[in-house]
């Protein structure tokens, strides 16, 4: 269910890469016939603990691995490829939007965003409400307490616009302004489970990352509040998406370019390796796009775009040498590394500024006229446009802001807690009495919405981390490094700025690569066919009752995975239950 895909590159770099030496010759020559080189002393000795080593693969086969061979039809299986995400991603939909005007309030982080979105659709910038307007817009939504006074915002406007696509449909009221965060935290499911098929060579295993990321509780309480970072994970999983595509096509160009032998193999060439030209690869400048969207909802997006720009240059040396490049470095630094840069960073930045459109268009937004000011003209670079050097400043006091901003608040918290959910953010409370918002109990009720992460999943997610980290690092597995490039992405920077003041809802953003961690560990607990486990030359468990004890392993995770979704339900929607009840729900003091 798992292929060794980076260790069949660094073999298949081996061949046709250098001139052949005289101790490779000799090595050749003890080689039994097949080409297959004799195994070591260390081999033989691992062969008494039952260790096999795996057939060599065709040269194609480990620049493009193929999908197992399933135990289907091909119709079925074709039919299971996208029946199984779309049923997942319906499930995630159907729990997302269930109630989703529910609290009917303005919650957390609700009172900037939607105001905001509402008055990019009003004057295409954001402009200034009144104190009482959170009141007003959940008691008399027909009171729009608004005026076109502009407001200092530290956030760039593509997330808002897509906020106020909600609610340009279904008005300006909690479901409205929560509908494109469930539309877009409910397409993340089904992207993930396609690109988790597509990573890990296996529907199965693509459907768990994406019923894993279906049932997190930071996820789901993300996508049913109208926040910016559940936009800026939406757009950077799509980015991996649109690379992992143009992964598997790159490599199936190359496979396509290499000679054939007389037994009908591809073989290595030196020529096609290091000078084939790529050509064109819309899905690059797709994740160019969509890496642009991600940091122009949050500026944090410039993290991936910087990663996953830098990976599909990786993947594309990997690529060179696996079909024979004798200097695969040099080479996609000749061939590669300019039109990555104009596709990703490029495109990015084009992106970017396009995100400001309404901005440098009117004359109502904040800073908009600062180049026309004694303090803009005095600032030099006259010869760009005024709305250019105004956007910069903008730009400039921004950074300004999101670097200095040390005030503390009840619930910030220190990126090392993360994992483990030190301190999750309430975004909503109230405690009702017996009779009021639905509470039964006479002990009275709480109401809570609760940014918090299963932590099951999360604290298995842990060890899945490792792992990869361990596959990554000591197998050479591209898998385990593509999925630790995503987690670092979105993780990693966040210890850069120890003085800031963060959340732990920010870690949503990586939250899905997590869900990849875990499906990658239990695909390796579950196992390959014919897979057994060996100590002292005797056979424990083989072939299928191995796999079967694998499966029941991860099946039991994974269902109490599910089932602890479901017990902190309730703090997740606002659900008023009983006050022991909600007290039960707080496994650390730090949750309250």
């Amino acid at each position: 269910m798992t292929s060794d895909t980076a260790t069949n590159d660094r073999r298949a770099g081996d061949h046709g890469r250098a001139p052949v030496t005289a101790g490779a010759a000799a090595r050749a020559a003890q080689a039994p016939q097949g080409g297959v080189p004799a195994p070591t002393a260390w081999l033989r000795r691992l062969r008494r603990f039952g260790y096999t080593a795996r057939p060599e693969r065709d040269l194609r086969t480990r620049l493009l691995a193929p999908f197992p061979t399933p135990r289907v039809s091909d119709g079925t299986a074709r039919l299971a490829a996208w029946g199984l995400p779309v049923l997942v991603a319906l499930l995630a939909g159907i729990l997302r939007f269930w109630r989703l005007g529910s609290p009917d309030k303005v919650i957390f982080d609700e009172t900037y965003y939607p105001k905001d979105a509402w008055s990019l659709l009003q004057y295409g910038y954001e402009g200034t409400w009144a104190k009482n307007a959170n009141d007003a817009l959940v008691g008399d939504p027909s009171r729009i307490l608004l005026s076109p006074e502009h407001s200092y915002v530290v956030h760039p406007p593509i997330g808002k616009w897509l906020i106020a696509l909600g609610e340009w449909a279904f008005g300006m009221n909690p479901f409205g302004w929560r509908f494109m965060t469930a539309l877009l935290g409910t397409l993340s499911v089904l992207m993930l489970c396609r690109i988790g098929r597509r990573l890990l060579r296996s529907t199965a295993l693509g459907c768990l990352a994406g019923l894993l990321l279906a049932v997190d509780g930071l996820h789901f309480v993300m996508s049913r509040t109208a926040l910016l970072d559940i936009i800026v994970m939406f757009w950077a999983l799509a980015a991996f998406g649109c690379l992992l595509i143009d992964r598997d096509r790159t490599r199936a160009r190359l496979a396509a370019a290499l000679p054939v032998g007389e037994d009908g193999l591809a073989r290595p060439d030196e020529e096609v390796g290091d000078r084939l030209r790529l050509g064109w690869r819309p899905w690059r400048l797709a994740a160019g796009l969509c890496l642009g969207l991600s940091a122009a909802t949050k500026w944090n997006g410039l993290y991936f775009l910087a990663a996953f720009a830098l990976m599909s240059v990786l993947w594309d040396v990997g690529a060179r040498r696996t079909a024979g490049a004798r200097h695969p470095y040099r080479s996609a630094l000749r061939r590669d590394v300019l039109p990555a840069f104009l596709s990703t960073v490029v495109l990015a930045a084009a992106t970017y500024l396009a995100s400001w459109t309404g901005w440098i268009v009117t004359k109502g937004g904040y800073y908009r006229d600062w180049a026309t000011t004694a303090d803009g003209r005095a600032a030099g670079w006259t010869w760009l446009p005024d709305w250019l050097r105004s956007l910069w400043h903008y730009q400039h006091e921004v950074y300004e802001f999101h670097t200095h901003l040390t005030s503390t608040h009840t619930y910030q918290s220190n990126p090392w807690s993360w994992l483990v959910l030190g301190r999750p953010v309430s975004y909503f409370y109230e405690d009702p009495k017996a009779g009021q918002d639905g509470c039964t109990a006479a002990e009275g009720c709480a109401r809570e919405v609760l940014a918090l992460g299963t932590p099951l999943l999360w604290w298995a997610g842990c060890f899945a981390l490792l792992y990869v980290l361990y596959r990554w690092l000591f197998k050479r597995d591209w898998r385990a490094g593509a999925i630790a490039c995503g987690i670092a992405a979105g993780y990693l920077p966040w210890f850069l700025y120890q003085e800031r003041t963060i959340f732990l809802f920010y870690a949503v953003v990586f939250v899905p690569f997590l869900c990849l961690a875990l499906a990658m560990m239990l695909g390796a607990i579950i196992g390959r066919p014919q897979e057994g486990l060996v100590t002292e030359s005797k056979l424990l468990l083989t072939g299928d009752r191995r796999r079967a004890a694998g499966i029941v392993a991860a099946g039991i995770l994974v269902l109490l995975i599910v089932w602890n979704f479901i017990y902190f339900y309730p703090v997740y929607t606002g659900l008023p239950i009983p006050k022991s009840a909600w007290q039960a729900r707080m496994w650390l003091d730090t949750w309250v």
